[in-house]
């Protein structure tokens, strides 16, 4: 079986490139090496699907492109069973500064493969989304019913893109699922993250610094459990023509998950407070009732759990991980 991962040497497509290979899937990761963050870490992310293919039975290829490059989509679509597109320009905060470059990616690179999965009629269409499409909550948790409204760039161009996954599967009958992550964490995370920035500093003697309050919470969603989730997708047709909230079961403070961050590593220091950026939403919590239902979606990992997975990586991987956490 031959999976295309768009965006496979950022941090969820590349591990999800990494199991589809050691899964014995060929695997083609289509990336443009956008240097939103320092590109050692998606290098990081190539060689580990290459070494998962080359410890099992299937294959790995990396091509450097975009998904803004039609001809380039429509070639590499035409070889694939299903389409995993992880490809997007990140970050709520960056989205405030150049919105017209997050709809040219996000939306319009988006469109490029859903045209392509159309005309070559793929087993399915798998899309990155973000709980980003909220926006502000009138209630919590957010369940798939709970109205979007956007406050960022980026919200709205994931939610436009998925808006498209979703009218394809209904009008081209193209299988097309949209799964709506809730701040993905783990090992090679993009290292300007919370958690990984809370780590860093605590490894350093430095106290741990909160935008705002703390009182904003999460759902702190460990990257094991979003790849299974994804995995699931292969065989499960139950969830196509719709959008899926993939999140976890605890929702958290900020200042309670740096205080926690901080009592496994060094219980000596203080919370550092700073001004709240106005782009950050201030709640976010996932109802997974429909994942549950549609994917058999149990997450494993409790929020200190997935923390001390991470920490224990981040000691393993400190050499060359830290400096990009230290410069982000």
């Amino acid at each position: 079986m031959q999976i295309l991962v768009t965006g496979g040497a950022g941090f969820i497509g590349g591990h999800l490139a990494q199991r589809f290979a050691a899964d014995s899937h060929d695997v083609v990761v289509l990336d443009n090496r956008d240097p939103f963050y320092d590109l050692d870490i998606k290098q990081h992310n190539v060689d580990a699907g290459r070494e998962a293919a080359r410890n099992g039975d299937g294959s790995y290829e990396f091509i450097e492109g975009d998904v803004r490059d039609a001809e380039l989509v429509t070639d590499l679509v035409a070889d694939a069973d299903y389409v995993y597109h992880q490809a997007a320009q990140a970050g709520v905060r960056p989205s405030v500064k150049n919105p017209r470059k997050y709809d040219e990616v996000n939306v319009d690179g988006t469109l490029n493969l859903l045209d392509a999965c159309r005309d070559e009629g793929i087993e399915r269409f798998v899309m990155a989304s973000s709980s980003s499409v909220y926006g502000k909550p009138q209630y919590l948790p957010y369940d798939e019913q709970h109205p979007t409204t956007p406050v960022s760039p980026y919200g709205a161009s994931k939610l436009a893109a998925e808006r498209y996954a979703c009218a394809y599967s209904e009008v081209y009958d193209l299988p097309a699922v949209a799964l709506r992550y809730f701040t993905v964490y783990g090992p090679r995370m993009r290292p300007n993250m919370a958690i990984s920035n809370f780590v860093s500093r605590c490894h350093n003697g430095e106290p741990p610094v909160i935008y705002g309050d703390g009182t904003q919470t999460r759902d702190f969603t460990y990257i094991e459990d979003v790849i299974d989730a994804n995995m699931t997708l292969l065989h499960e047709d139950a969830a196509d023509g719709k959008a899926v909230n993939i999140g976890s079961t605890d929702n958290i403070e900020i200042k309670t998950l740096a205080t926690e961050i901080r009592d496994q590593i060094d219980p000596d220091l203080d919370l550092v407070y700073e001004e709240r950026h106005d782009a950050d939403a201030e709640h976010t919590h996932a109802a997974t009732d429909r994942a549950e239902e549609l994917l058999g979606y149990d997450p494993d990992h409790t929020i200190r759990e997935g923390v001390a997975k991470f920490i224990d990586w981040y000691r393993d991987n400190r050499d060359w991980y830290e400096p990009l956490v230290r410069q982000s």
